[in-house]
């Protein structure tokens, strides 16, 4: 580490139910508060969770789904989170550029949210800012540097992306006693989060955290029960439909890309006859079980193992004492002191992205 750069680091949701595998714990074992203290022993400045980006995701994605299901634009609205998809989407199924959420996935927002809103707050020179993630992903290396909007602070929103196991490496490498360690809490301003946030780590998790705070957002109302069984579970496709105050909102969730070709399938063959949207919000995840069975994550995740790891995401939640991201005060304060309201101006600068089509091949 460099002597004047300030180095951060943010966690993953699906991380911390697959680390502790690498130090001989039981898949989806909760190690959050082990990794916080990994982390600062690695000699980290500052660790946020990428959970509360997740939560700030859901704001923006949540009140564009509002905005579309009224009349404002395509549907079915589809989400953007997963970089694999959407790198499948530009080659593979451009027909489909304008139904994706413009919302950048968590760890985007987190990278461009510390290198200006923390950047201020903390009165740090954002160019002294080494920004690193901790995904359970591999193709989140690819998405650090996907398109120009991934500057949106002046500065690369995200330097490195290093997976699930890397991780496991450097605390290995560095002599720290994983398992043995105390509980930590994260830092403040980037790191509180709901469990809505937490669940976007499994497949039918960001439908699930979207639609808590939808029905809230449309109604004014929070939800008495906030639990979606019918989207939960390993099948390849779900769907199902919501009752918003009268209002029947059409749903569906899809992990493997030979499910999500299905998907769009069912989508295109609606659009051929001119008949409406058989789905108004679709969530895509390229990996099965969603991020628990992400590339980056320890080897040899059986079904058994993704449960597990999935119990983990559930139970993360369950023990959360806020459930819905639209009751995480460190998101109600960014947009009162920052950023404004959902899907303002300043939003859109730093939060949102484009897609189009692109070449199979890199000439």
């Amino acid at each position: 580490k460099k002597a004047d750069k300030h180095v951060v680091v943010q966690i993953a949701p699906a991380v911390r139910v697959a680390l502790g595998e690498a130090f001989g714990l039981e898949p989806g074992a909760l190690v959050t508060g082990k990794i916080y203290t990994a982390l600062r022993r690695l000699g980290f400045d500052a660790v946020f969770d990428t959970n509360w980006a997740a939560d700030l995701t859901i704001l923006e994605e949540g009140s564009e789904f509002v905005k579309r299901f009224g009349g404002e634009g395509e549907l079915p609205l589809i989400t953007s989170c997963c970089p694999s998809w959407t790198d499948y989407m530009e080659k593979f199924a451009p027909d489909f550029v304008n139904n994706f959420s413009t919302a950048k996935s968590p760890q985007e927002m987190l990278g461009v949210m510390s290198k200006t809103y923390y950047a201020e707050k903390a009165e740090i020179d954002p160019a002294t800012i080494t920004m690193i993630s901790v995904m359970p992903c591999t193709s989140k290396k690819y998405e650090i540097t996907r398109s120009d909007e991934m500057f949106a602070s002046g500065y690369q929103d995200i330097d490195y992306s290093i997976t699930t196991r890397e991780l496991a490496r450097m605390i290995k490498q560095a002599g720290i006693d994983f398992v043995n360690l105390p509980d930590s809490d994260v830092d403040s301003l980037l790191g509180e989060y709901s469990g809505a946030g937490t669940i976007f780590g499994v497949t039918g998790g960001v439908m699930e955290a979207a639609l808590r705070s939808a029905y809230y957002l449309i109604t004014k109302e929070d939800l008495e029960q906030v639990e979606f069984e019918a989207i939960r579970g390993m099948e390849g496709i779900k769907s199902a439909e919501i009752d918003i105050k009268g209002t029947k909102v059409r749903i569906a969730v899809a992990h493997q890309m030979g499910n999500v070709e299905q998907l769009l399938n069912i989508v295109r063959e609606a659009r051929e006859k001119g008949e409406e949207p058989p789905y108004h919000f679709i969530e895509v995840m390229a990996c099965r079980g969603g991020c628990i069975g992400g590339g980056g994550q320890p080897h040899g995740a059986t079904d058994e193992i993704r449960a597990l790891r999935t119990k983990g995401i559930y139970t993360d939640d369950e023990k959360s004492k806020l459930r819905c991201s639209h009751h995480n005060p460190e998101i109600t304060r960014v947009y009162e002191e920052y950023l404004g309201e959902p899907l303002s101006h300043k939003a859109h600068e730093l939060l949102h992205t484009t897609y189009k089509q692109r070449p199979l091949y890199q000439k």
